[in-house]
């Protein structure tokens, strides 16, 4: 607890104090039902309370019908919404959290409608929306002043609720946002034209929310202090409304964050990748504490308990989100408390299973920590009143979450892994540029497994009939995938390698080389860095619209980026087919022409995986209990092989 003297004060917020400085902010979880608070996403909030977070905000609450902003959710527009709200507020307040809700109208930036149709958006003016390509309608004067009667309605419905306070949402670009734009509002009412006017809005909503609450009601403000976007907020401006804020005693606290949904890069942001820094905000959250005199909470890429002392310590902010810190271990605050902090299992910052399973519309969860967002099936481990003896097979994700979960639940596990270390394909993926910390996800799992009681066996490689030899009760089969690859028309000797082959050092020539990329994903674009790094000539093939296709947006987005900046040609929609000496020849998608590329010194393929699975025939019709997790099922992910391990080992 001395490590942490800053993290684990008590934070006086208004009426209410925070038993520490851990913030889970708001966020949406698709863990609603027609606008309404679930069984689901209290489990979720419930798990988080329970592992010792000070401060819970859930996520934005719609004030007015125009507010849908995506089919999941939670609305605040009538009386119907208090029951749920006051069951997840009773719920976290018996675990010693506090729970402020979030008042939200996202303006132009809406994603979705309710039916496929196109949505109608209300914003200050009729500015479009780059990311989303929404065009929206000014708001009539009456429309404004119904709008603000609607945030100070929710406010008031969710104090009946039983809730904390409330946070009013002005960041990443949403509508109070919009208002202090210039870019943005070209309003010439009392609502545009000067930053008085455009400062109205902002400040008529927290007049309404507060004469409609109870003095000990917190009322609170999340901004965006740069929005990292040409036409965003300036900076200076929402600095000058939080002060304005503060002046007025309409704040009990300013929640700090950056980025804006209305741009790609911006929205970076919004959960920014593996490639930002650390704590990288914190410089923009003291800029504002220096001048207002309410608590300062920040957010940005905040994943460890000690940045977060850091932060606190400098005197940068007075409390941090670590939101996806959360999502990846719920008992983050618990741990750190009691100085367990190897047992943290730490946030990558893969953006794979949390935002984006948000984009895809699925329930928000972790590739490392599967039980998030399934936490009515998964978070209590059920202890076996049979123990089993229970061998594993490889010692990738996959492998290692099984083996894990069955020794908690009381089985006898031992886990063989063929290589020199557990982690299968992850210890590959940390080698590529940008994508270190990915590494992280190997070394949280084998912890999860070593503190079970798992025993590991590494340079084990198992056939049929060692296994049979030891007479397992279950046998787990994750022995993982290998490269794919395709049948190419090939002529004379040319330079073909795969990205395994890369990544373990297999030499190049010097000159141009072709990266075939079939995945669409980190792989190839991985690869191409890697090797435009080492000094080559890079072109990237594509068999899809664009690299890095089937990733989360904001990784994605990254990745993008960093192939423009560092000059590595992109070439979309071509299907590989042959190579010979010095050229490679490919297909284009769309029209089946040849495409001709010569003067090539290496051809490297990111073509996929194959099952390596051979055991499971060689094992199958026998007495012995099979199960199978991951690539060896079919090549996928990690998200997929812990998924796949969890249930497997559960039913055990």
């Amino acid at each position: 607890m001395a490590r942490y003297t800053h993290l684990f004060e008590p934070l006086r917020i208004g009426a209410c104090t925070l038993k520490n400085r851990i913030v889970s902010s708001g966020h949406d979880t698709v863990m609603v039902e027609g606008g309404a608070v679930t069984d689901q996403l209290i489990a979720y909030h419930e798990a988080r309370a329970r592992g010792g977070v000070g401060l819970i905000v859930v996520q934005v609450a719609g004030v007015h019908e125009s507010a849908r902003y995506t089919q999941h959710i939670l609305m605040a527009i009538d009386d119907a919404c208090i029951d749920g709200f006051e069951r997840l507020a009773t719920t976290l307040h018996a675990s010693g959290a506090v729970v402020f809700g979030q008042l939200f109208h996202p303006g132009r930036e809406v994603m979705e409608s309710s039916d496929g149709s196109s949505p109608v958006a209300l914003a200050p003016s009729a500015v479009p929306n780059e990311r989303f390509r929404v065009m929206p309608r000014a708001m009539t004067t009456g429309e404004v002043e119904e709008i603000v009667d609607g945030y100070a309605l929710a406010a008031a419905r969710l104090e009946r609720a039983g809730l904390d306070g409330v946070e009013i949402v002005a960041s990443h670009g949403y509508l109070p946002a919009q208002f202090l734009n210039p870019h943005l509002n070209h309003r010439k009412d009392d609502y545009g034209g000067s930053e008085e006017n455009r400062f109205r809005f902002v400040e008529r909503v927290h007049k309404a929310v507060r004469q409609r609450v109870g003095r000990d009601f917190v009322v609170g403000l999340r901004i965006s202090l740069d929005e990292h976007d040409p036409t965003g907020l300036d900076e200076e401006i929402a600095r000058r409304a939080c002060v304005r804020l503060d002046e007025a005693g309409l704040v009990d606290y300013v929640s700090v964050t950056t980025g804006t949904s209305a741009g790609r890069r911006g929205s970076g942001h919004i959960a920014p990748e593996m490639s930002f820094e650390n704590g990288y905000t914190a410089p923009l959250a003291r800029s504002l504490k220096e001048l207002v005199g309410v608590p300062v909470i920040v957010a940005g890429r905040i994943n460890q308990p000690q940045e977060a002392e850091r932060i606190l310590e400098l005197g940068q902010a007075d409390a941090c989100v670590m939101t996806r810190a959360l999502i990846c271990d719920p008992l983050l605050a618990r741990k750190a408390a009691a100085g367990e902090e190897e047992d943290i299992r730490a946030c990558i910052a893969c953006n794979q299973a949390c935002i984006g399973h948000f984009h895809q519309g699925f329930a928000i969860s972790c590739i490392q920590h599967p039980e998030t967002g399934r936490e009515l099936t998964y978070a209590t481990r059920i202890r076996t009143s049979a123990p089993r003896r229970v061998l594993v097979v490889g010692g990738g994700p996959g492998g290692l979450k099984a083996a894990a979960v069955a020794a908690e639940r009381g089985h006898r596990v031992s886990l063989h892994e063929a290589a020199p270390h557990v982690g299968g394909q992850v210890l590959l993926a940390q080698m590529l540029p940008g994508r270190e910390e990915f590494g992280g996800a190997a070394t949280n799992l084998h912890r999860e497994a070593v503190r079970a009681g798992v025993e590991i066996v590494t340079r084990s490689r198992l056939d049929a009939t060692m296994i049979r030899a030891m007479d397992p009760d279950v046998v787990v089969l994750a022995t993982g995938a290998r490269p794919y690859r395709p049948d190419l028309e090939v002529a004379g000797e040319p330079v073909v390698r795969d990205a395994w082959q890369v990544l373990s050092g297999a030499p190049l020539p010097a000159g141009h080389v072709i990266v075939a990329d079939w995945r669409g994903d980190w792989i190839g674009i991985g690869v191409a860095r890697l090797l435009r790094a080492q000094g080559h000539r890079v072109t990237l093939c594509v068999n899809g619209y664009a690299a890095g296709e089937t990733l989360q947006q904001y990784v994605r987005d990254a990745m993008l980026a960093a192939l423009s900046r560092e000059r590595i040609n992109v070439v979309g929609l071509l299907r590989l087919f042959g190579a010979d000496e010095d050229s490679v020849y490919l297909q284009h998608e769309l029209t089946e022409e040849r495409v001709v590329i010569d003067g090539v010194s290496a051809l490297v393929l990111a073509c996929g995986h194959e099952s390596s699975n051979e055991l499971m025939g060689e094992l199958d019709g026998g007495d012995l209990q099979l199960v199978a997790v991951g690539d060896c099922v079919t090549p996928r992910t990690v998200e997929e092989a812990v998924l796949e391990g969890l249930v497997a080992a559960s039913a055990l």
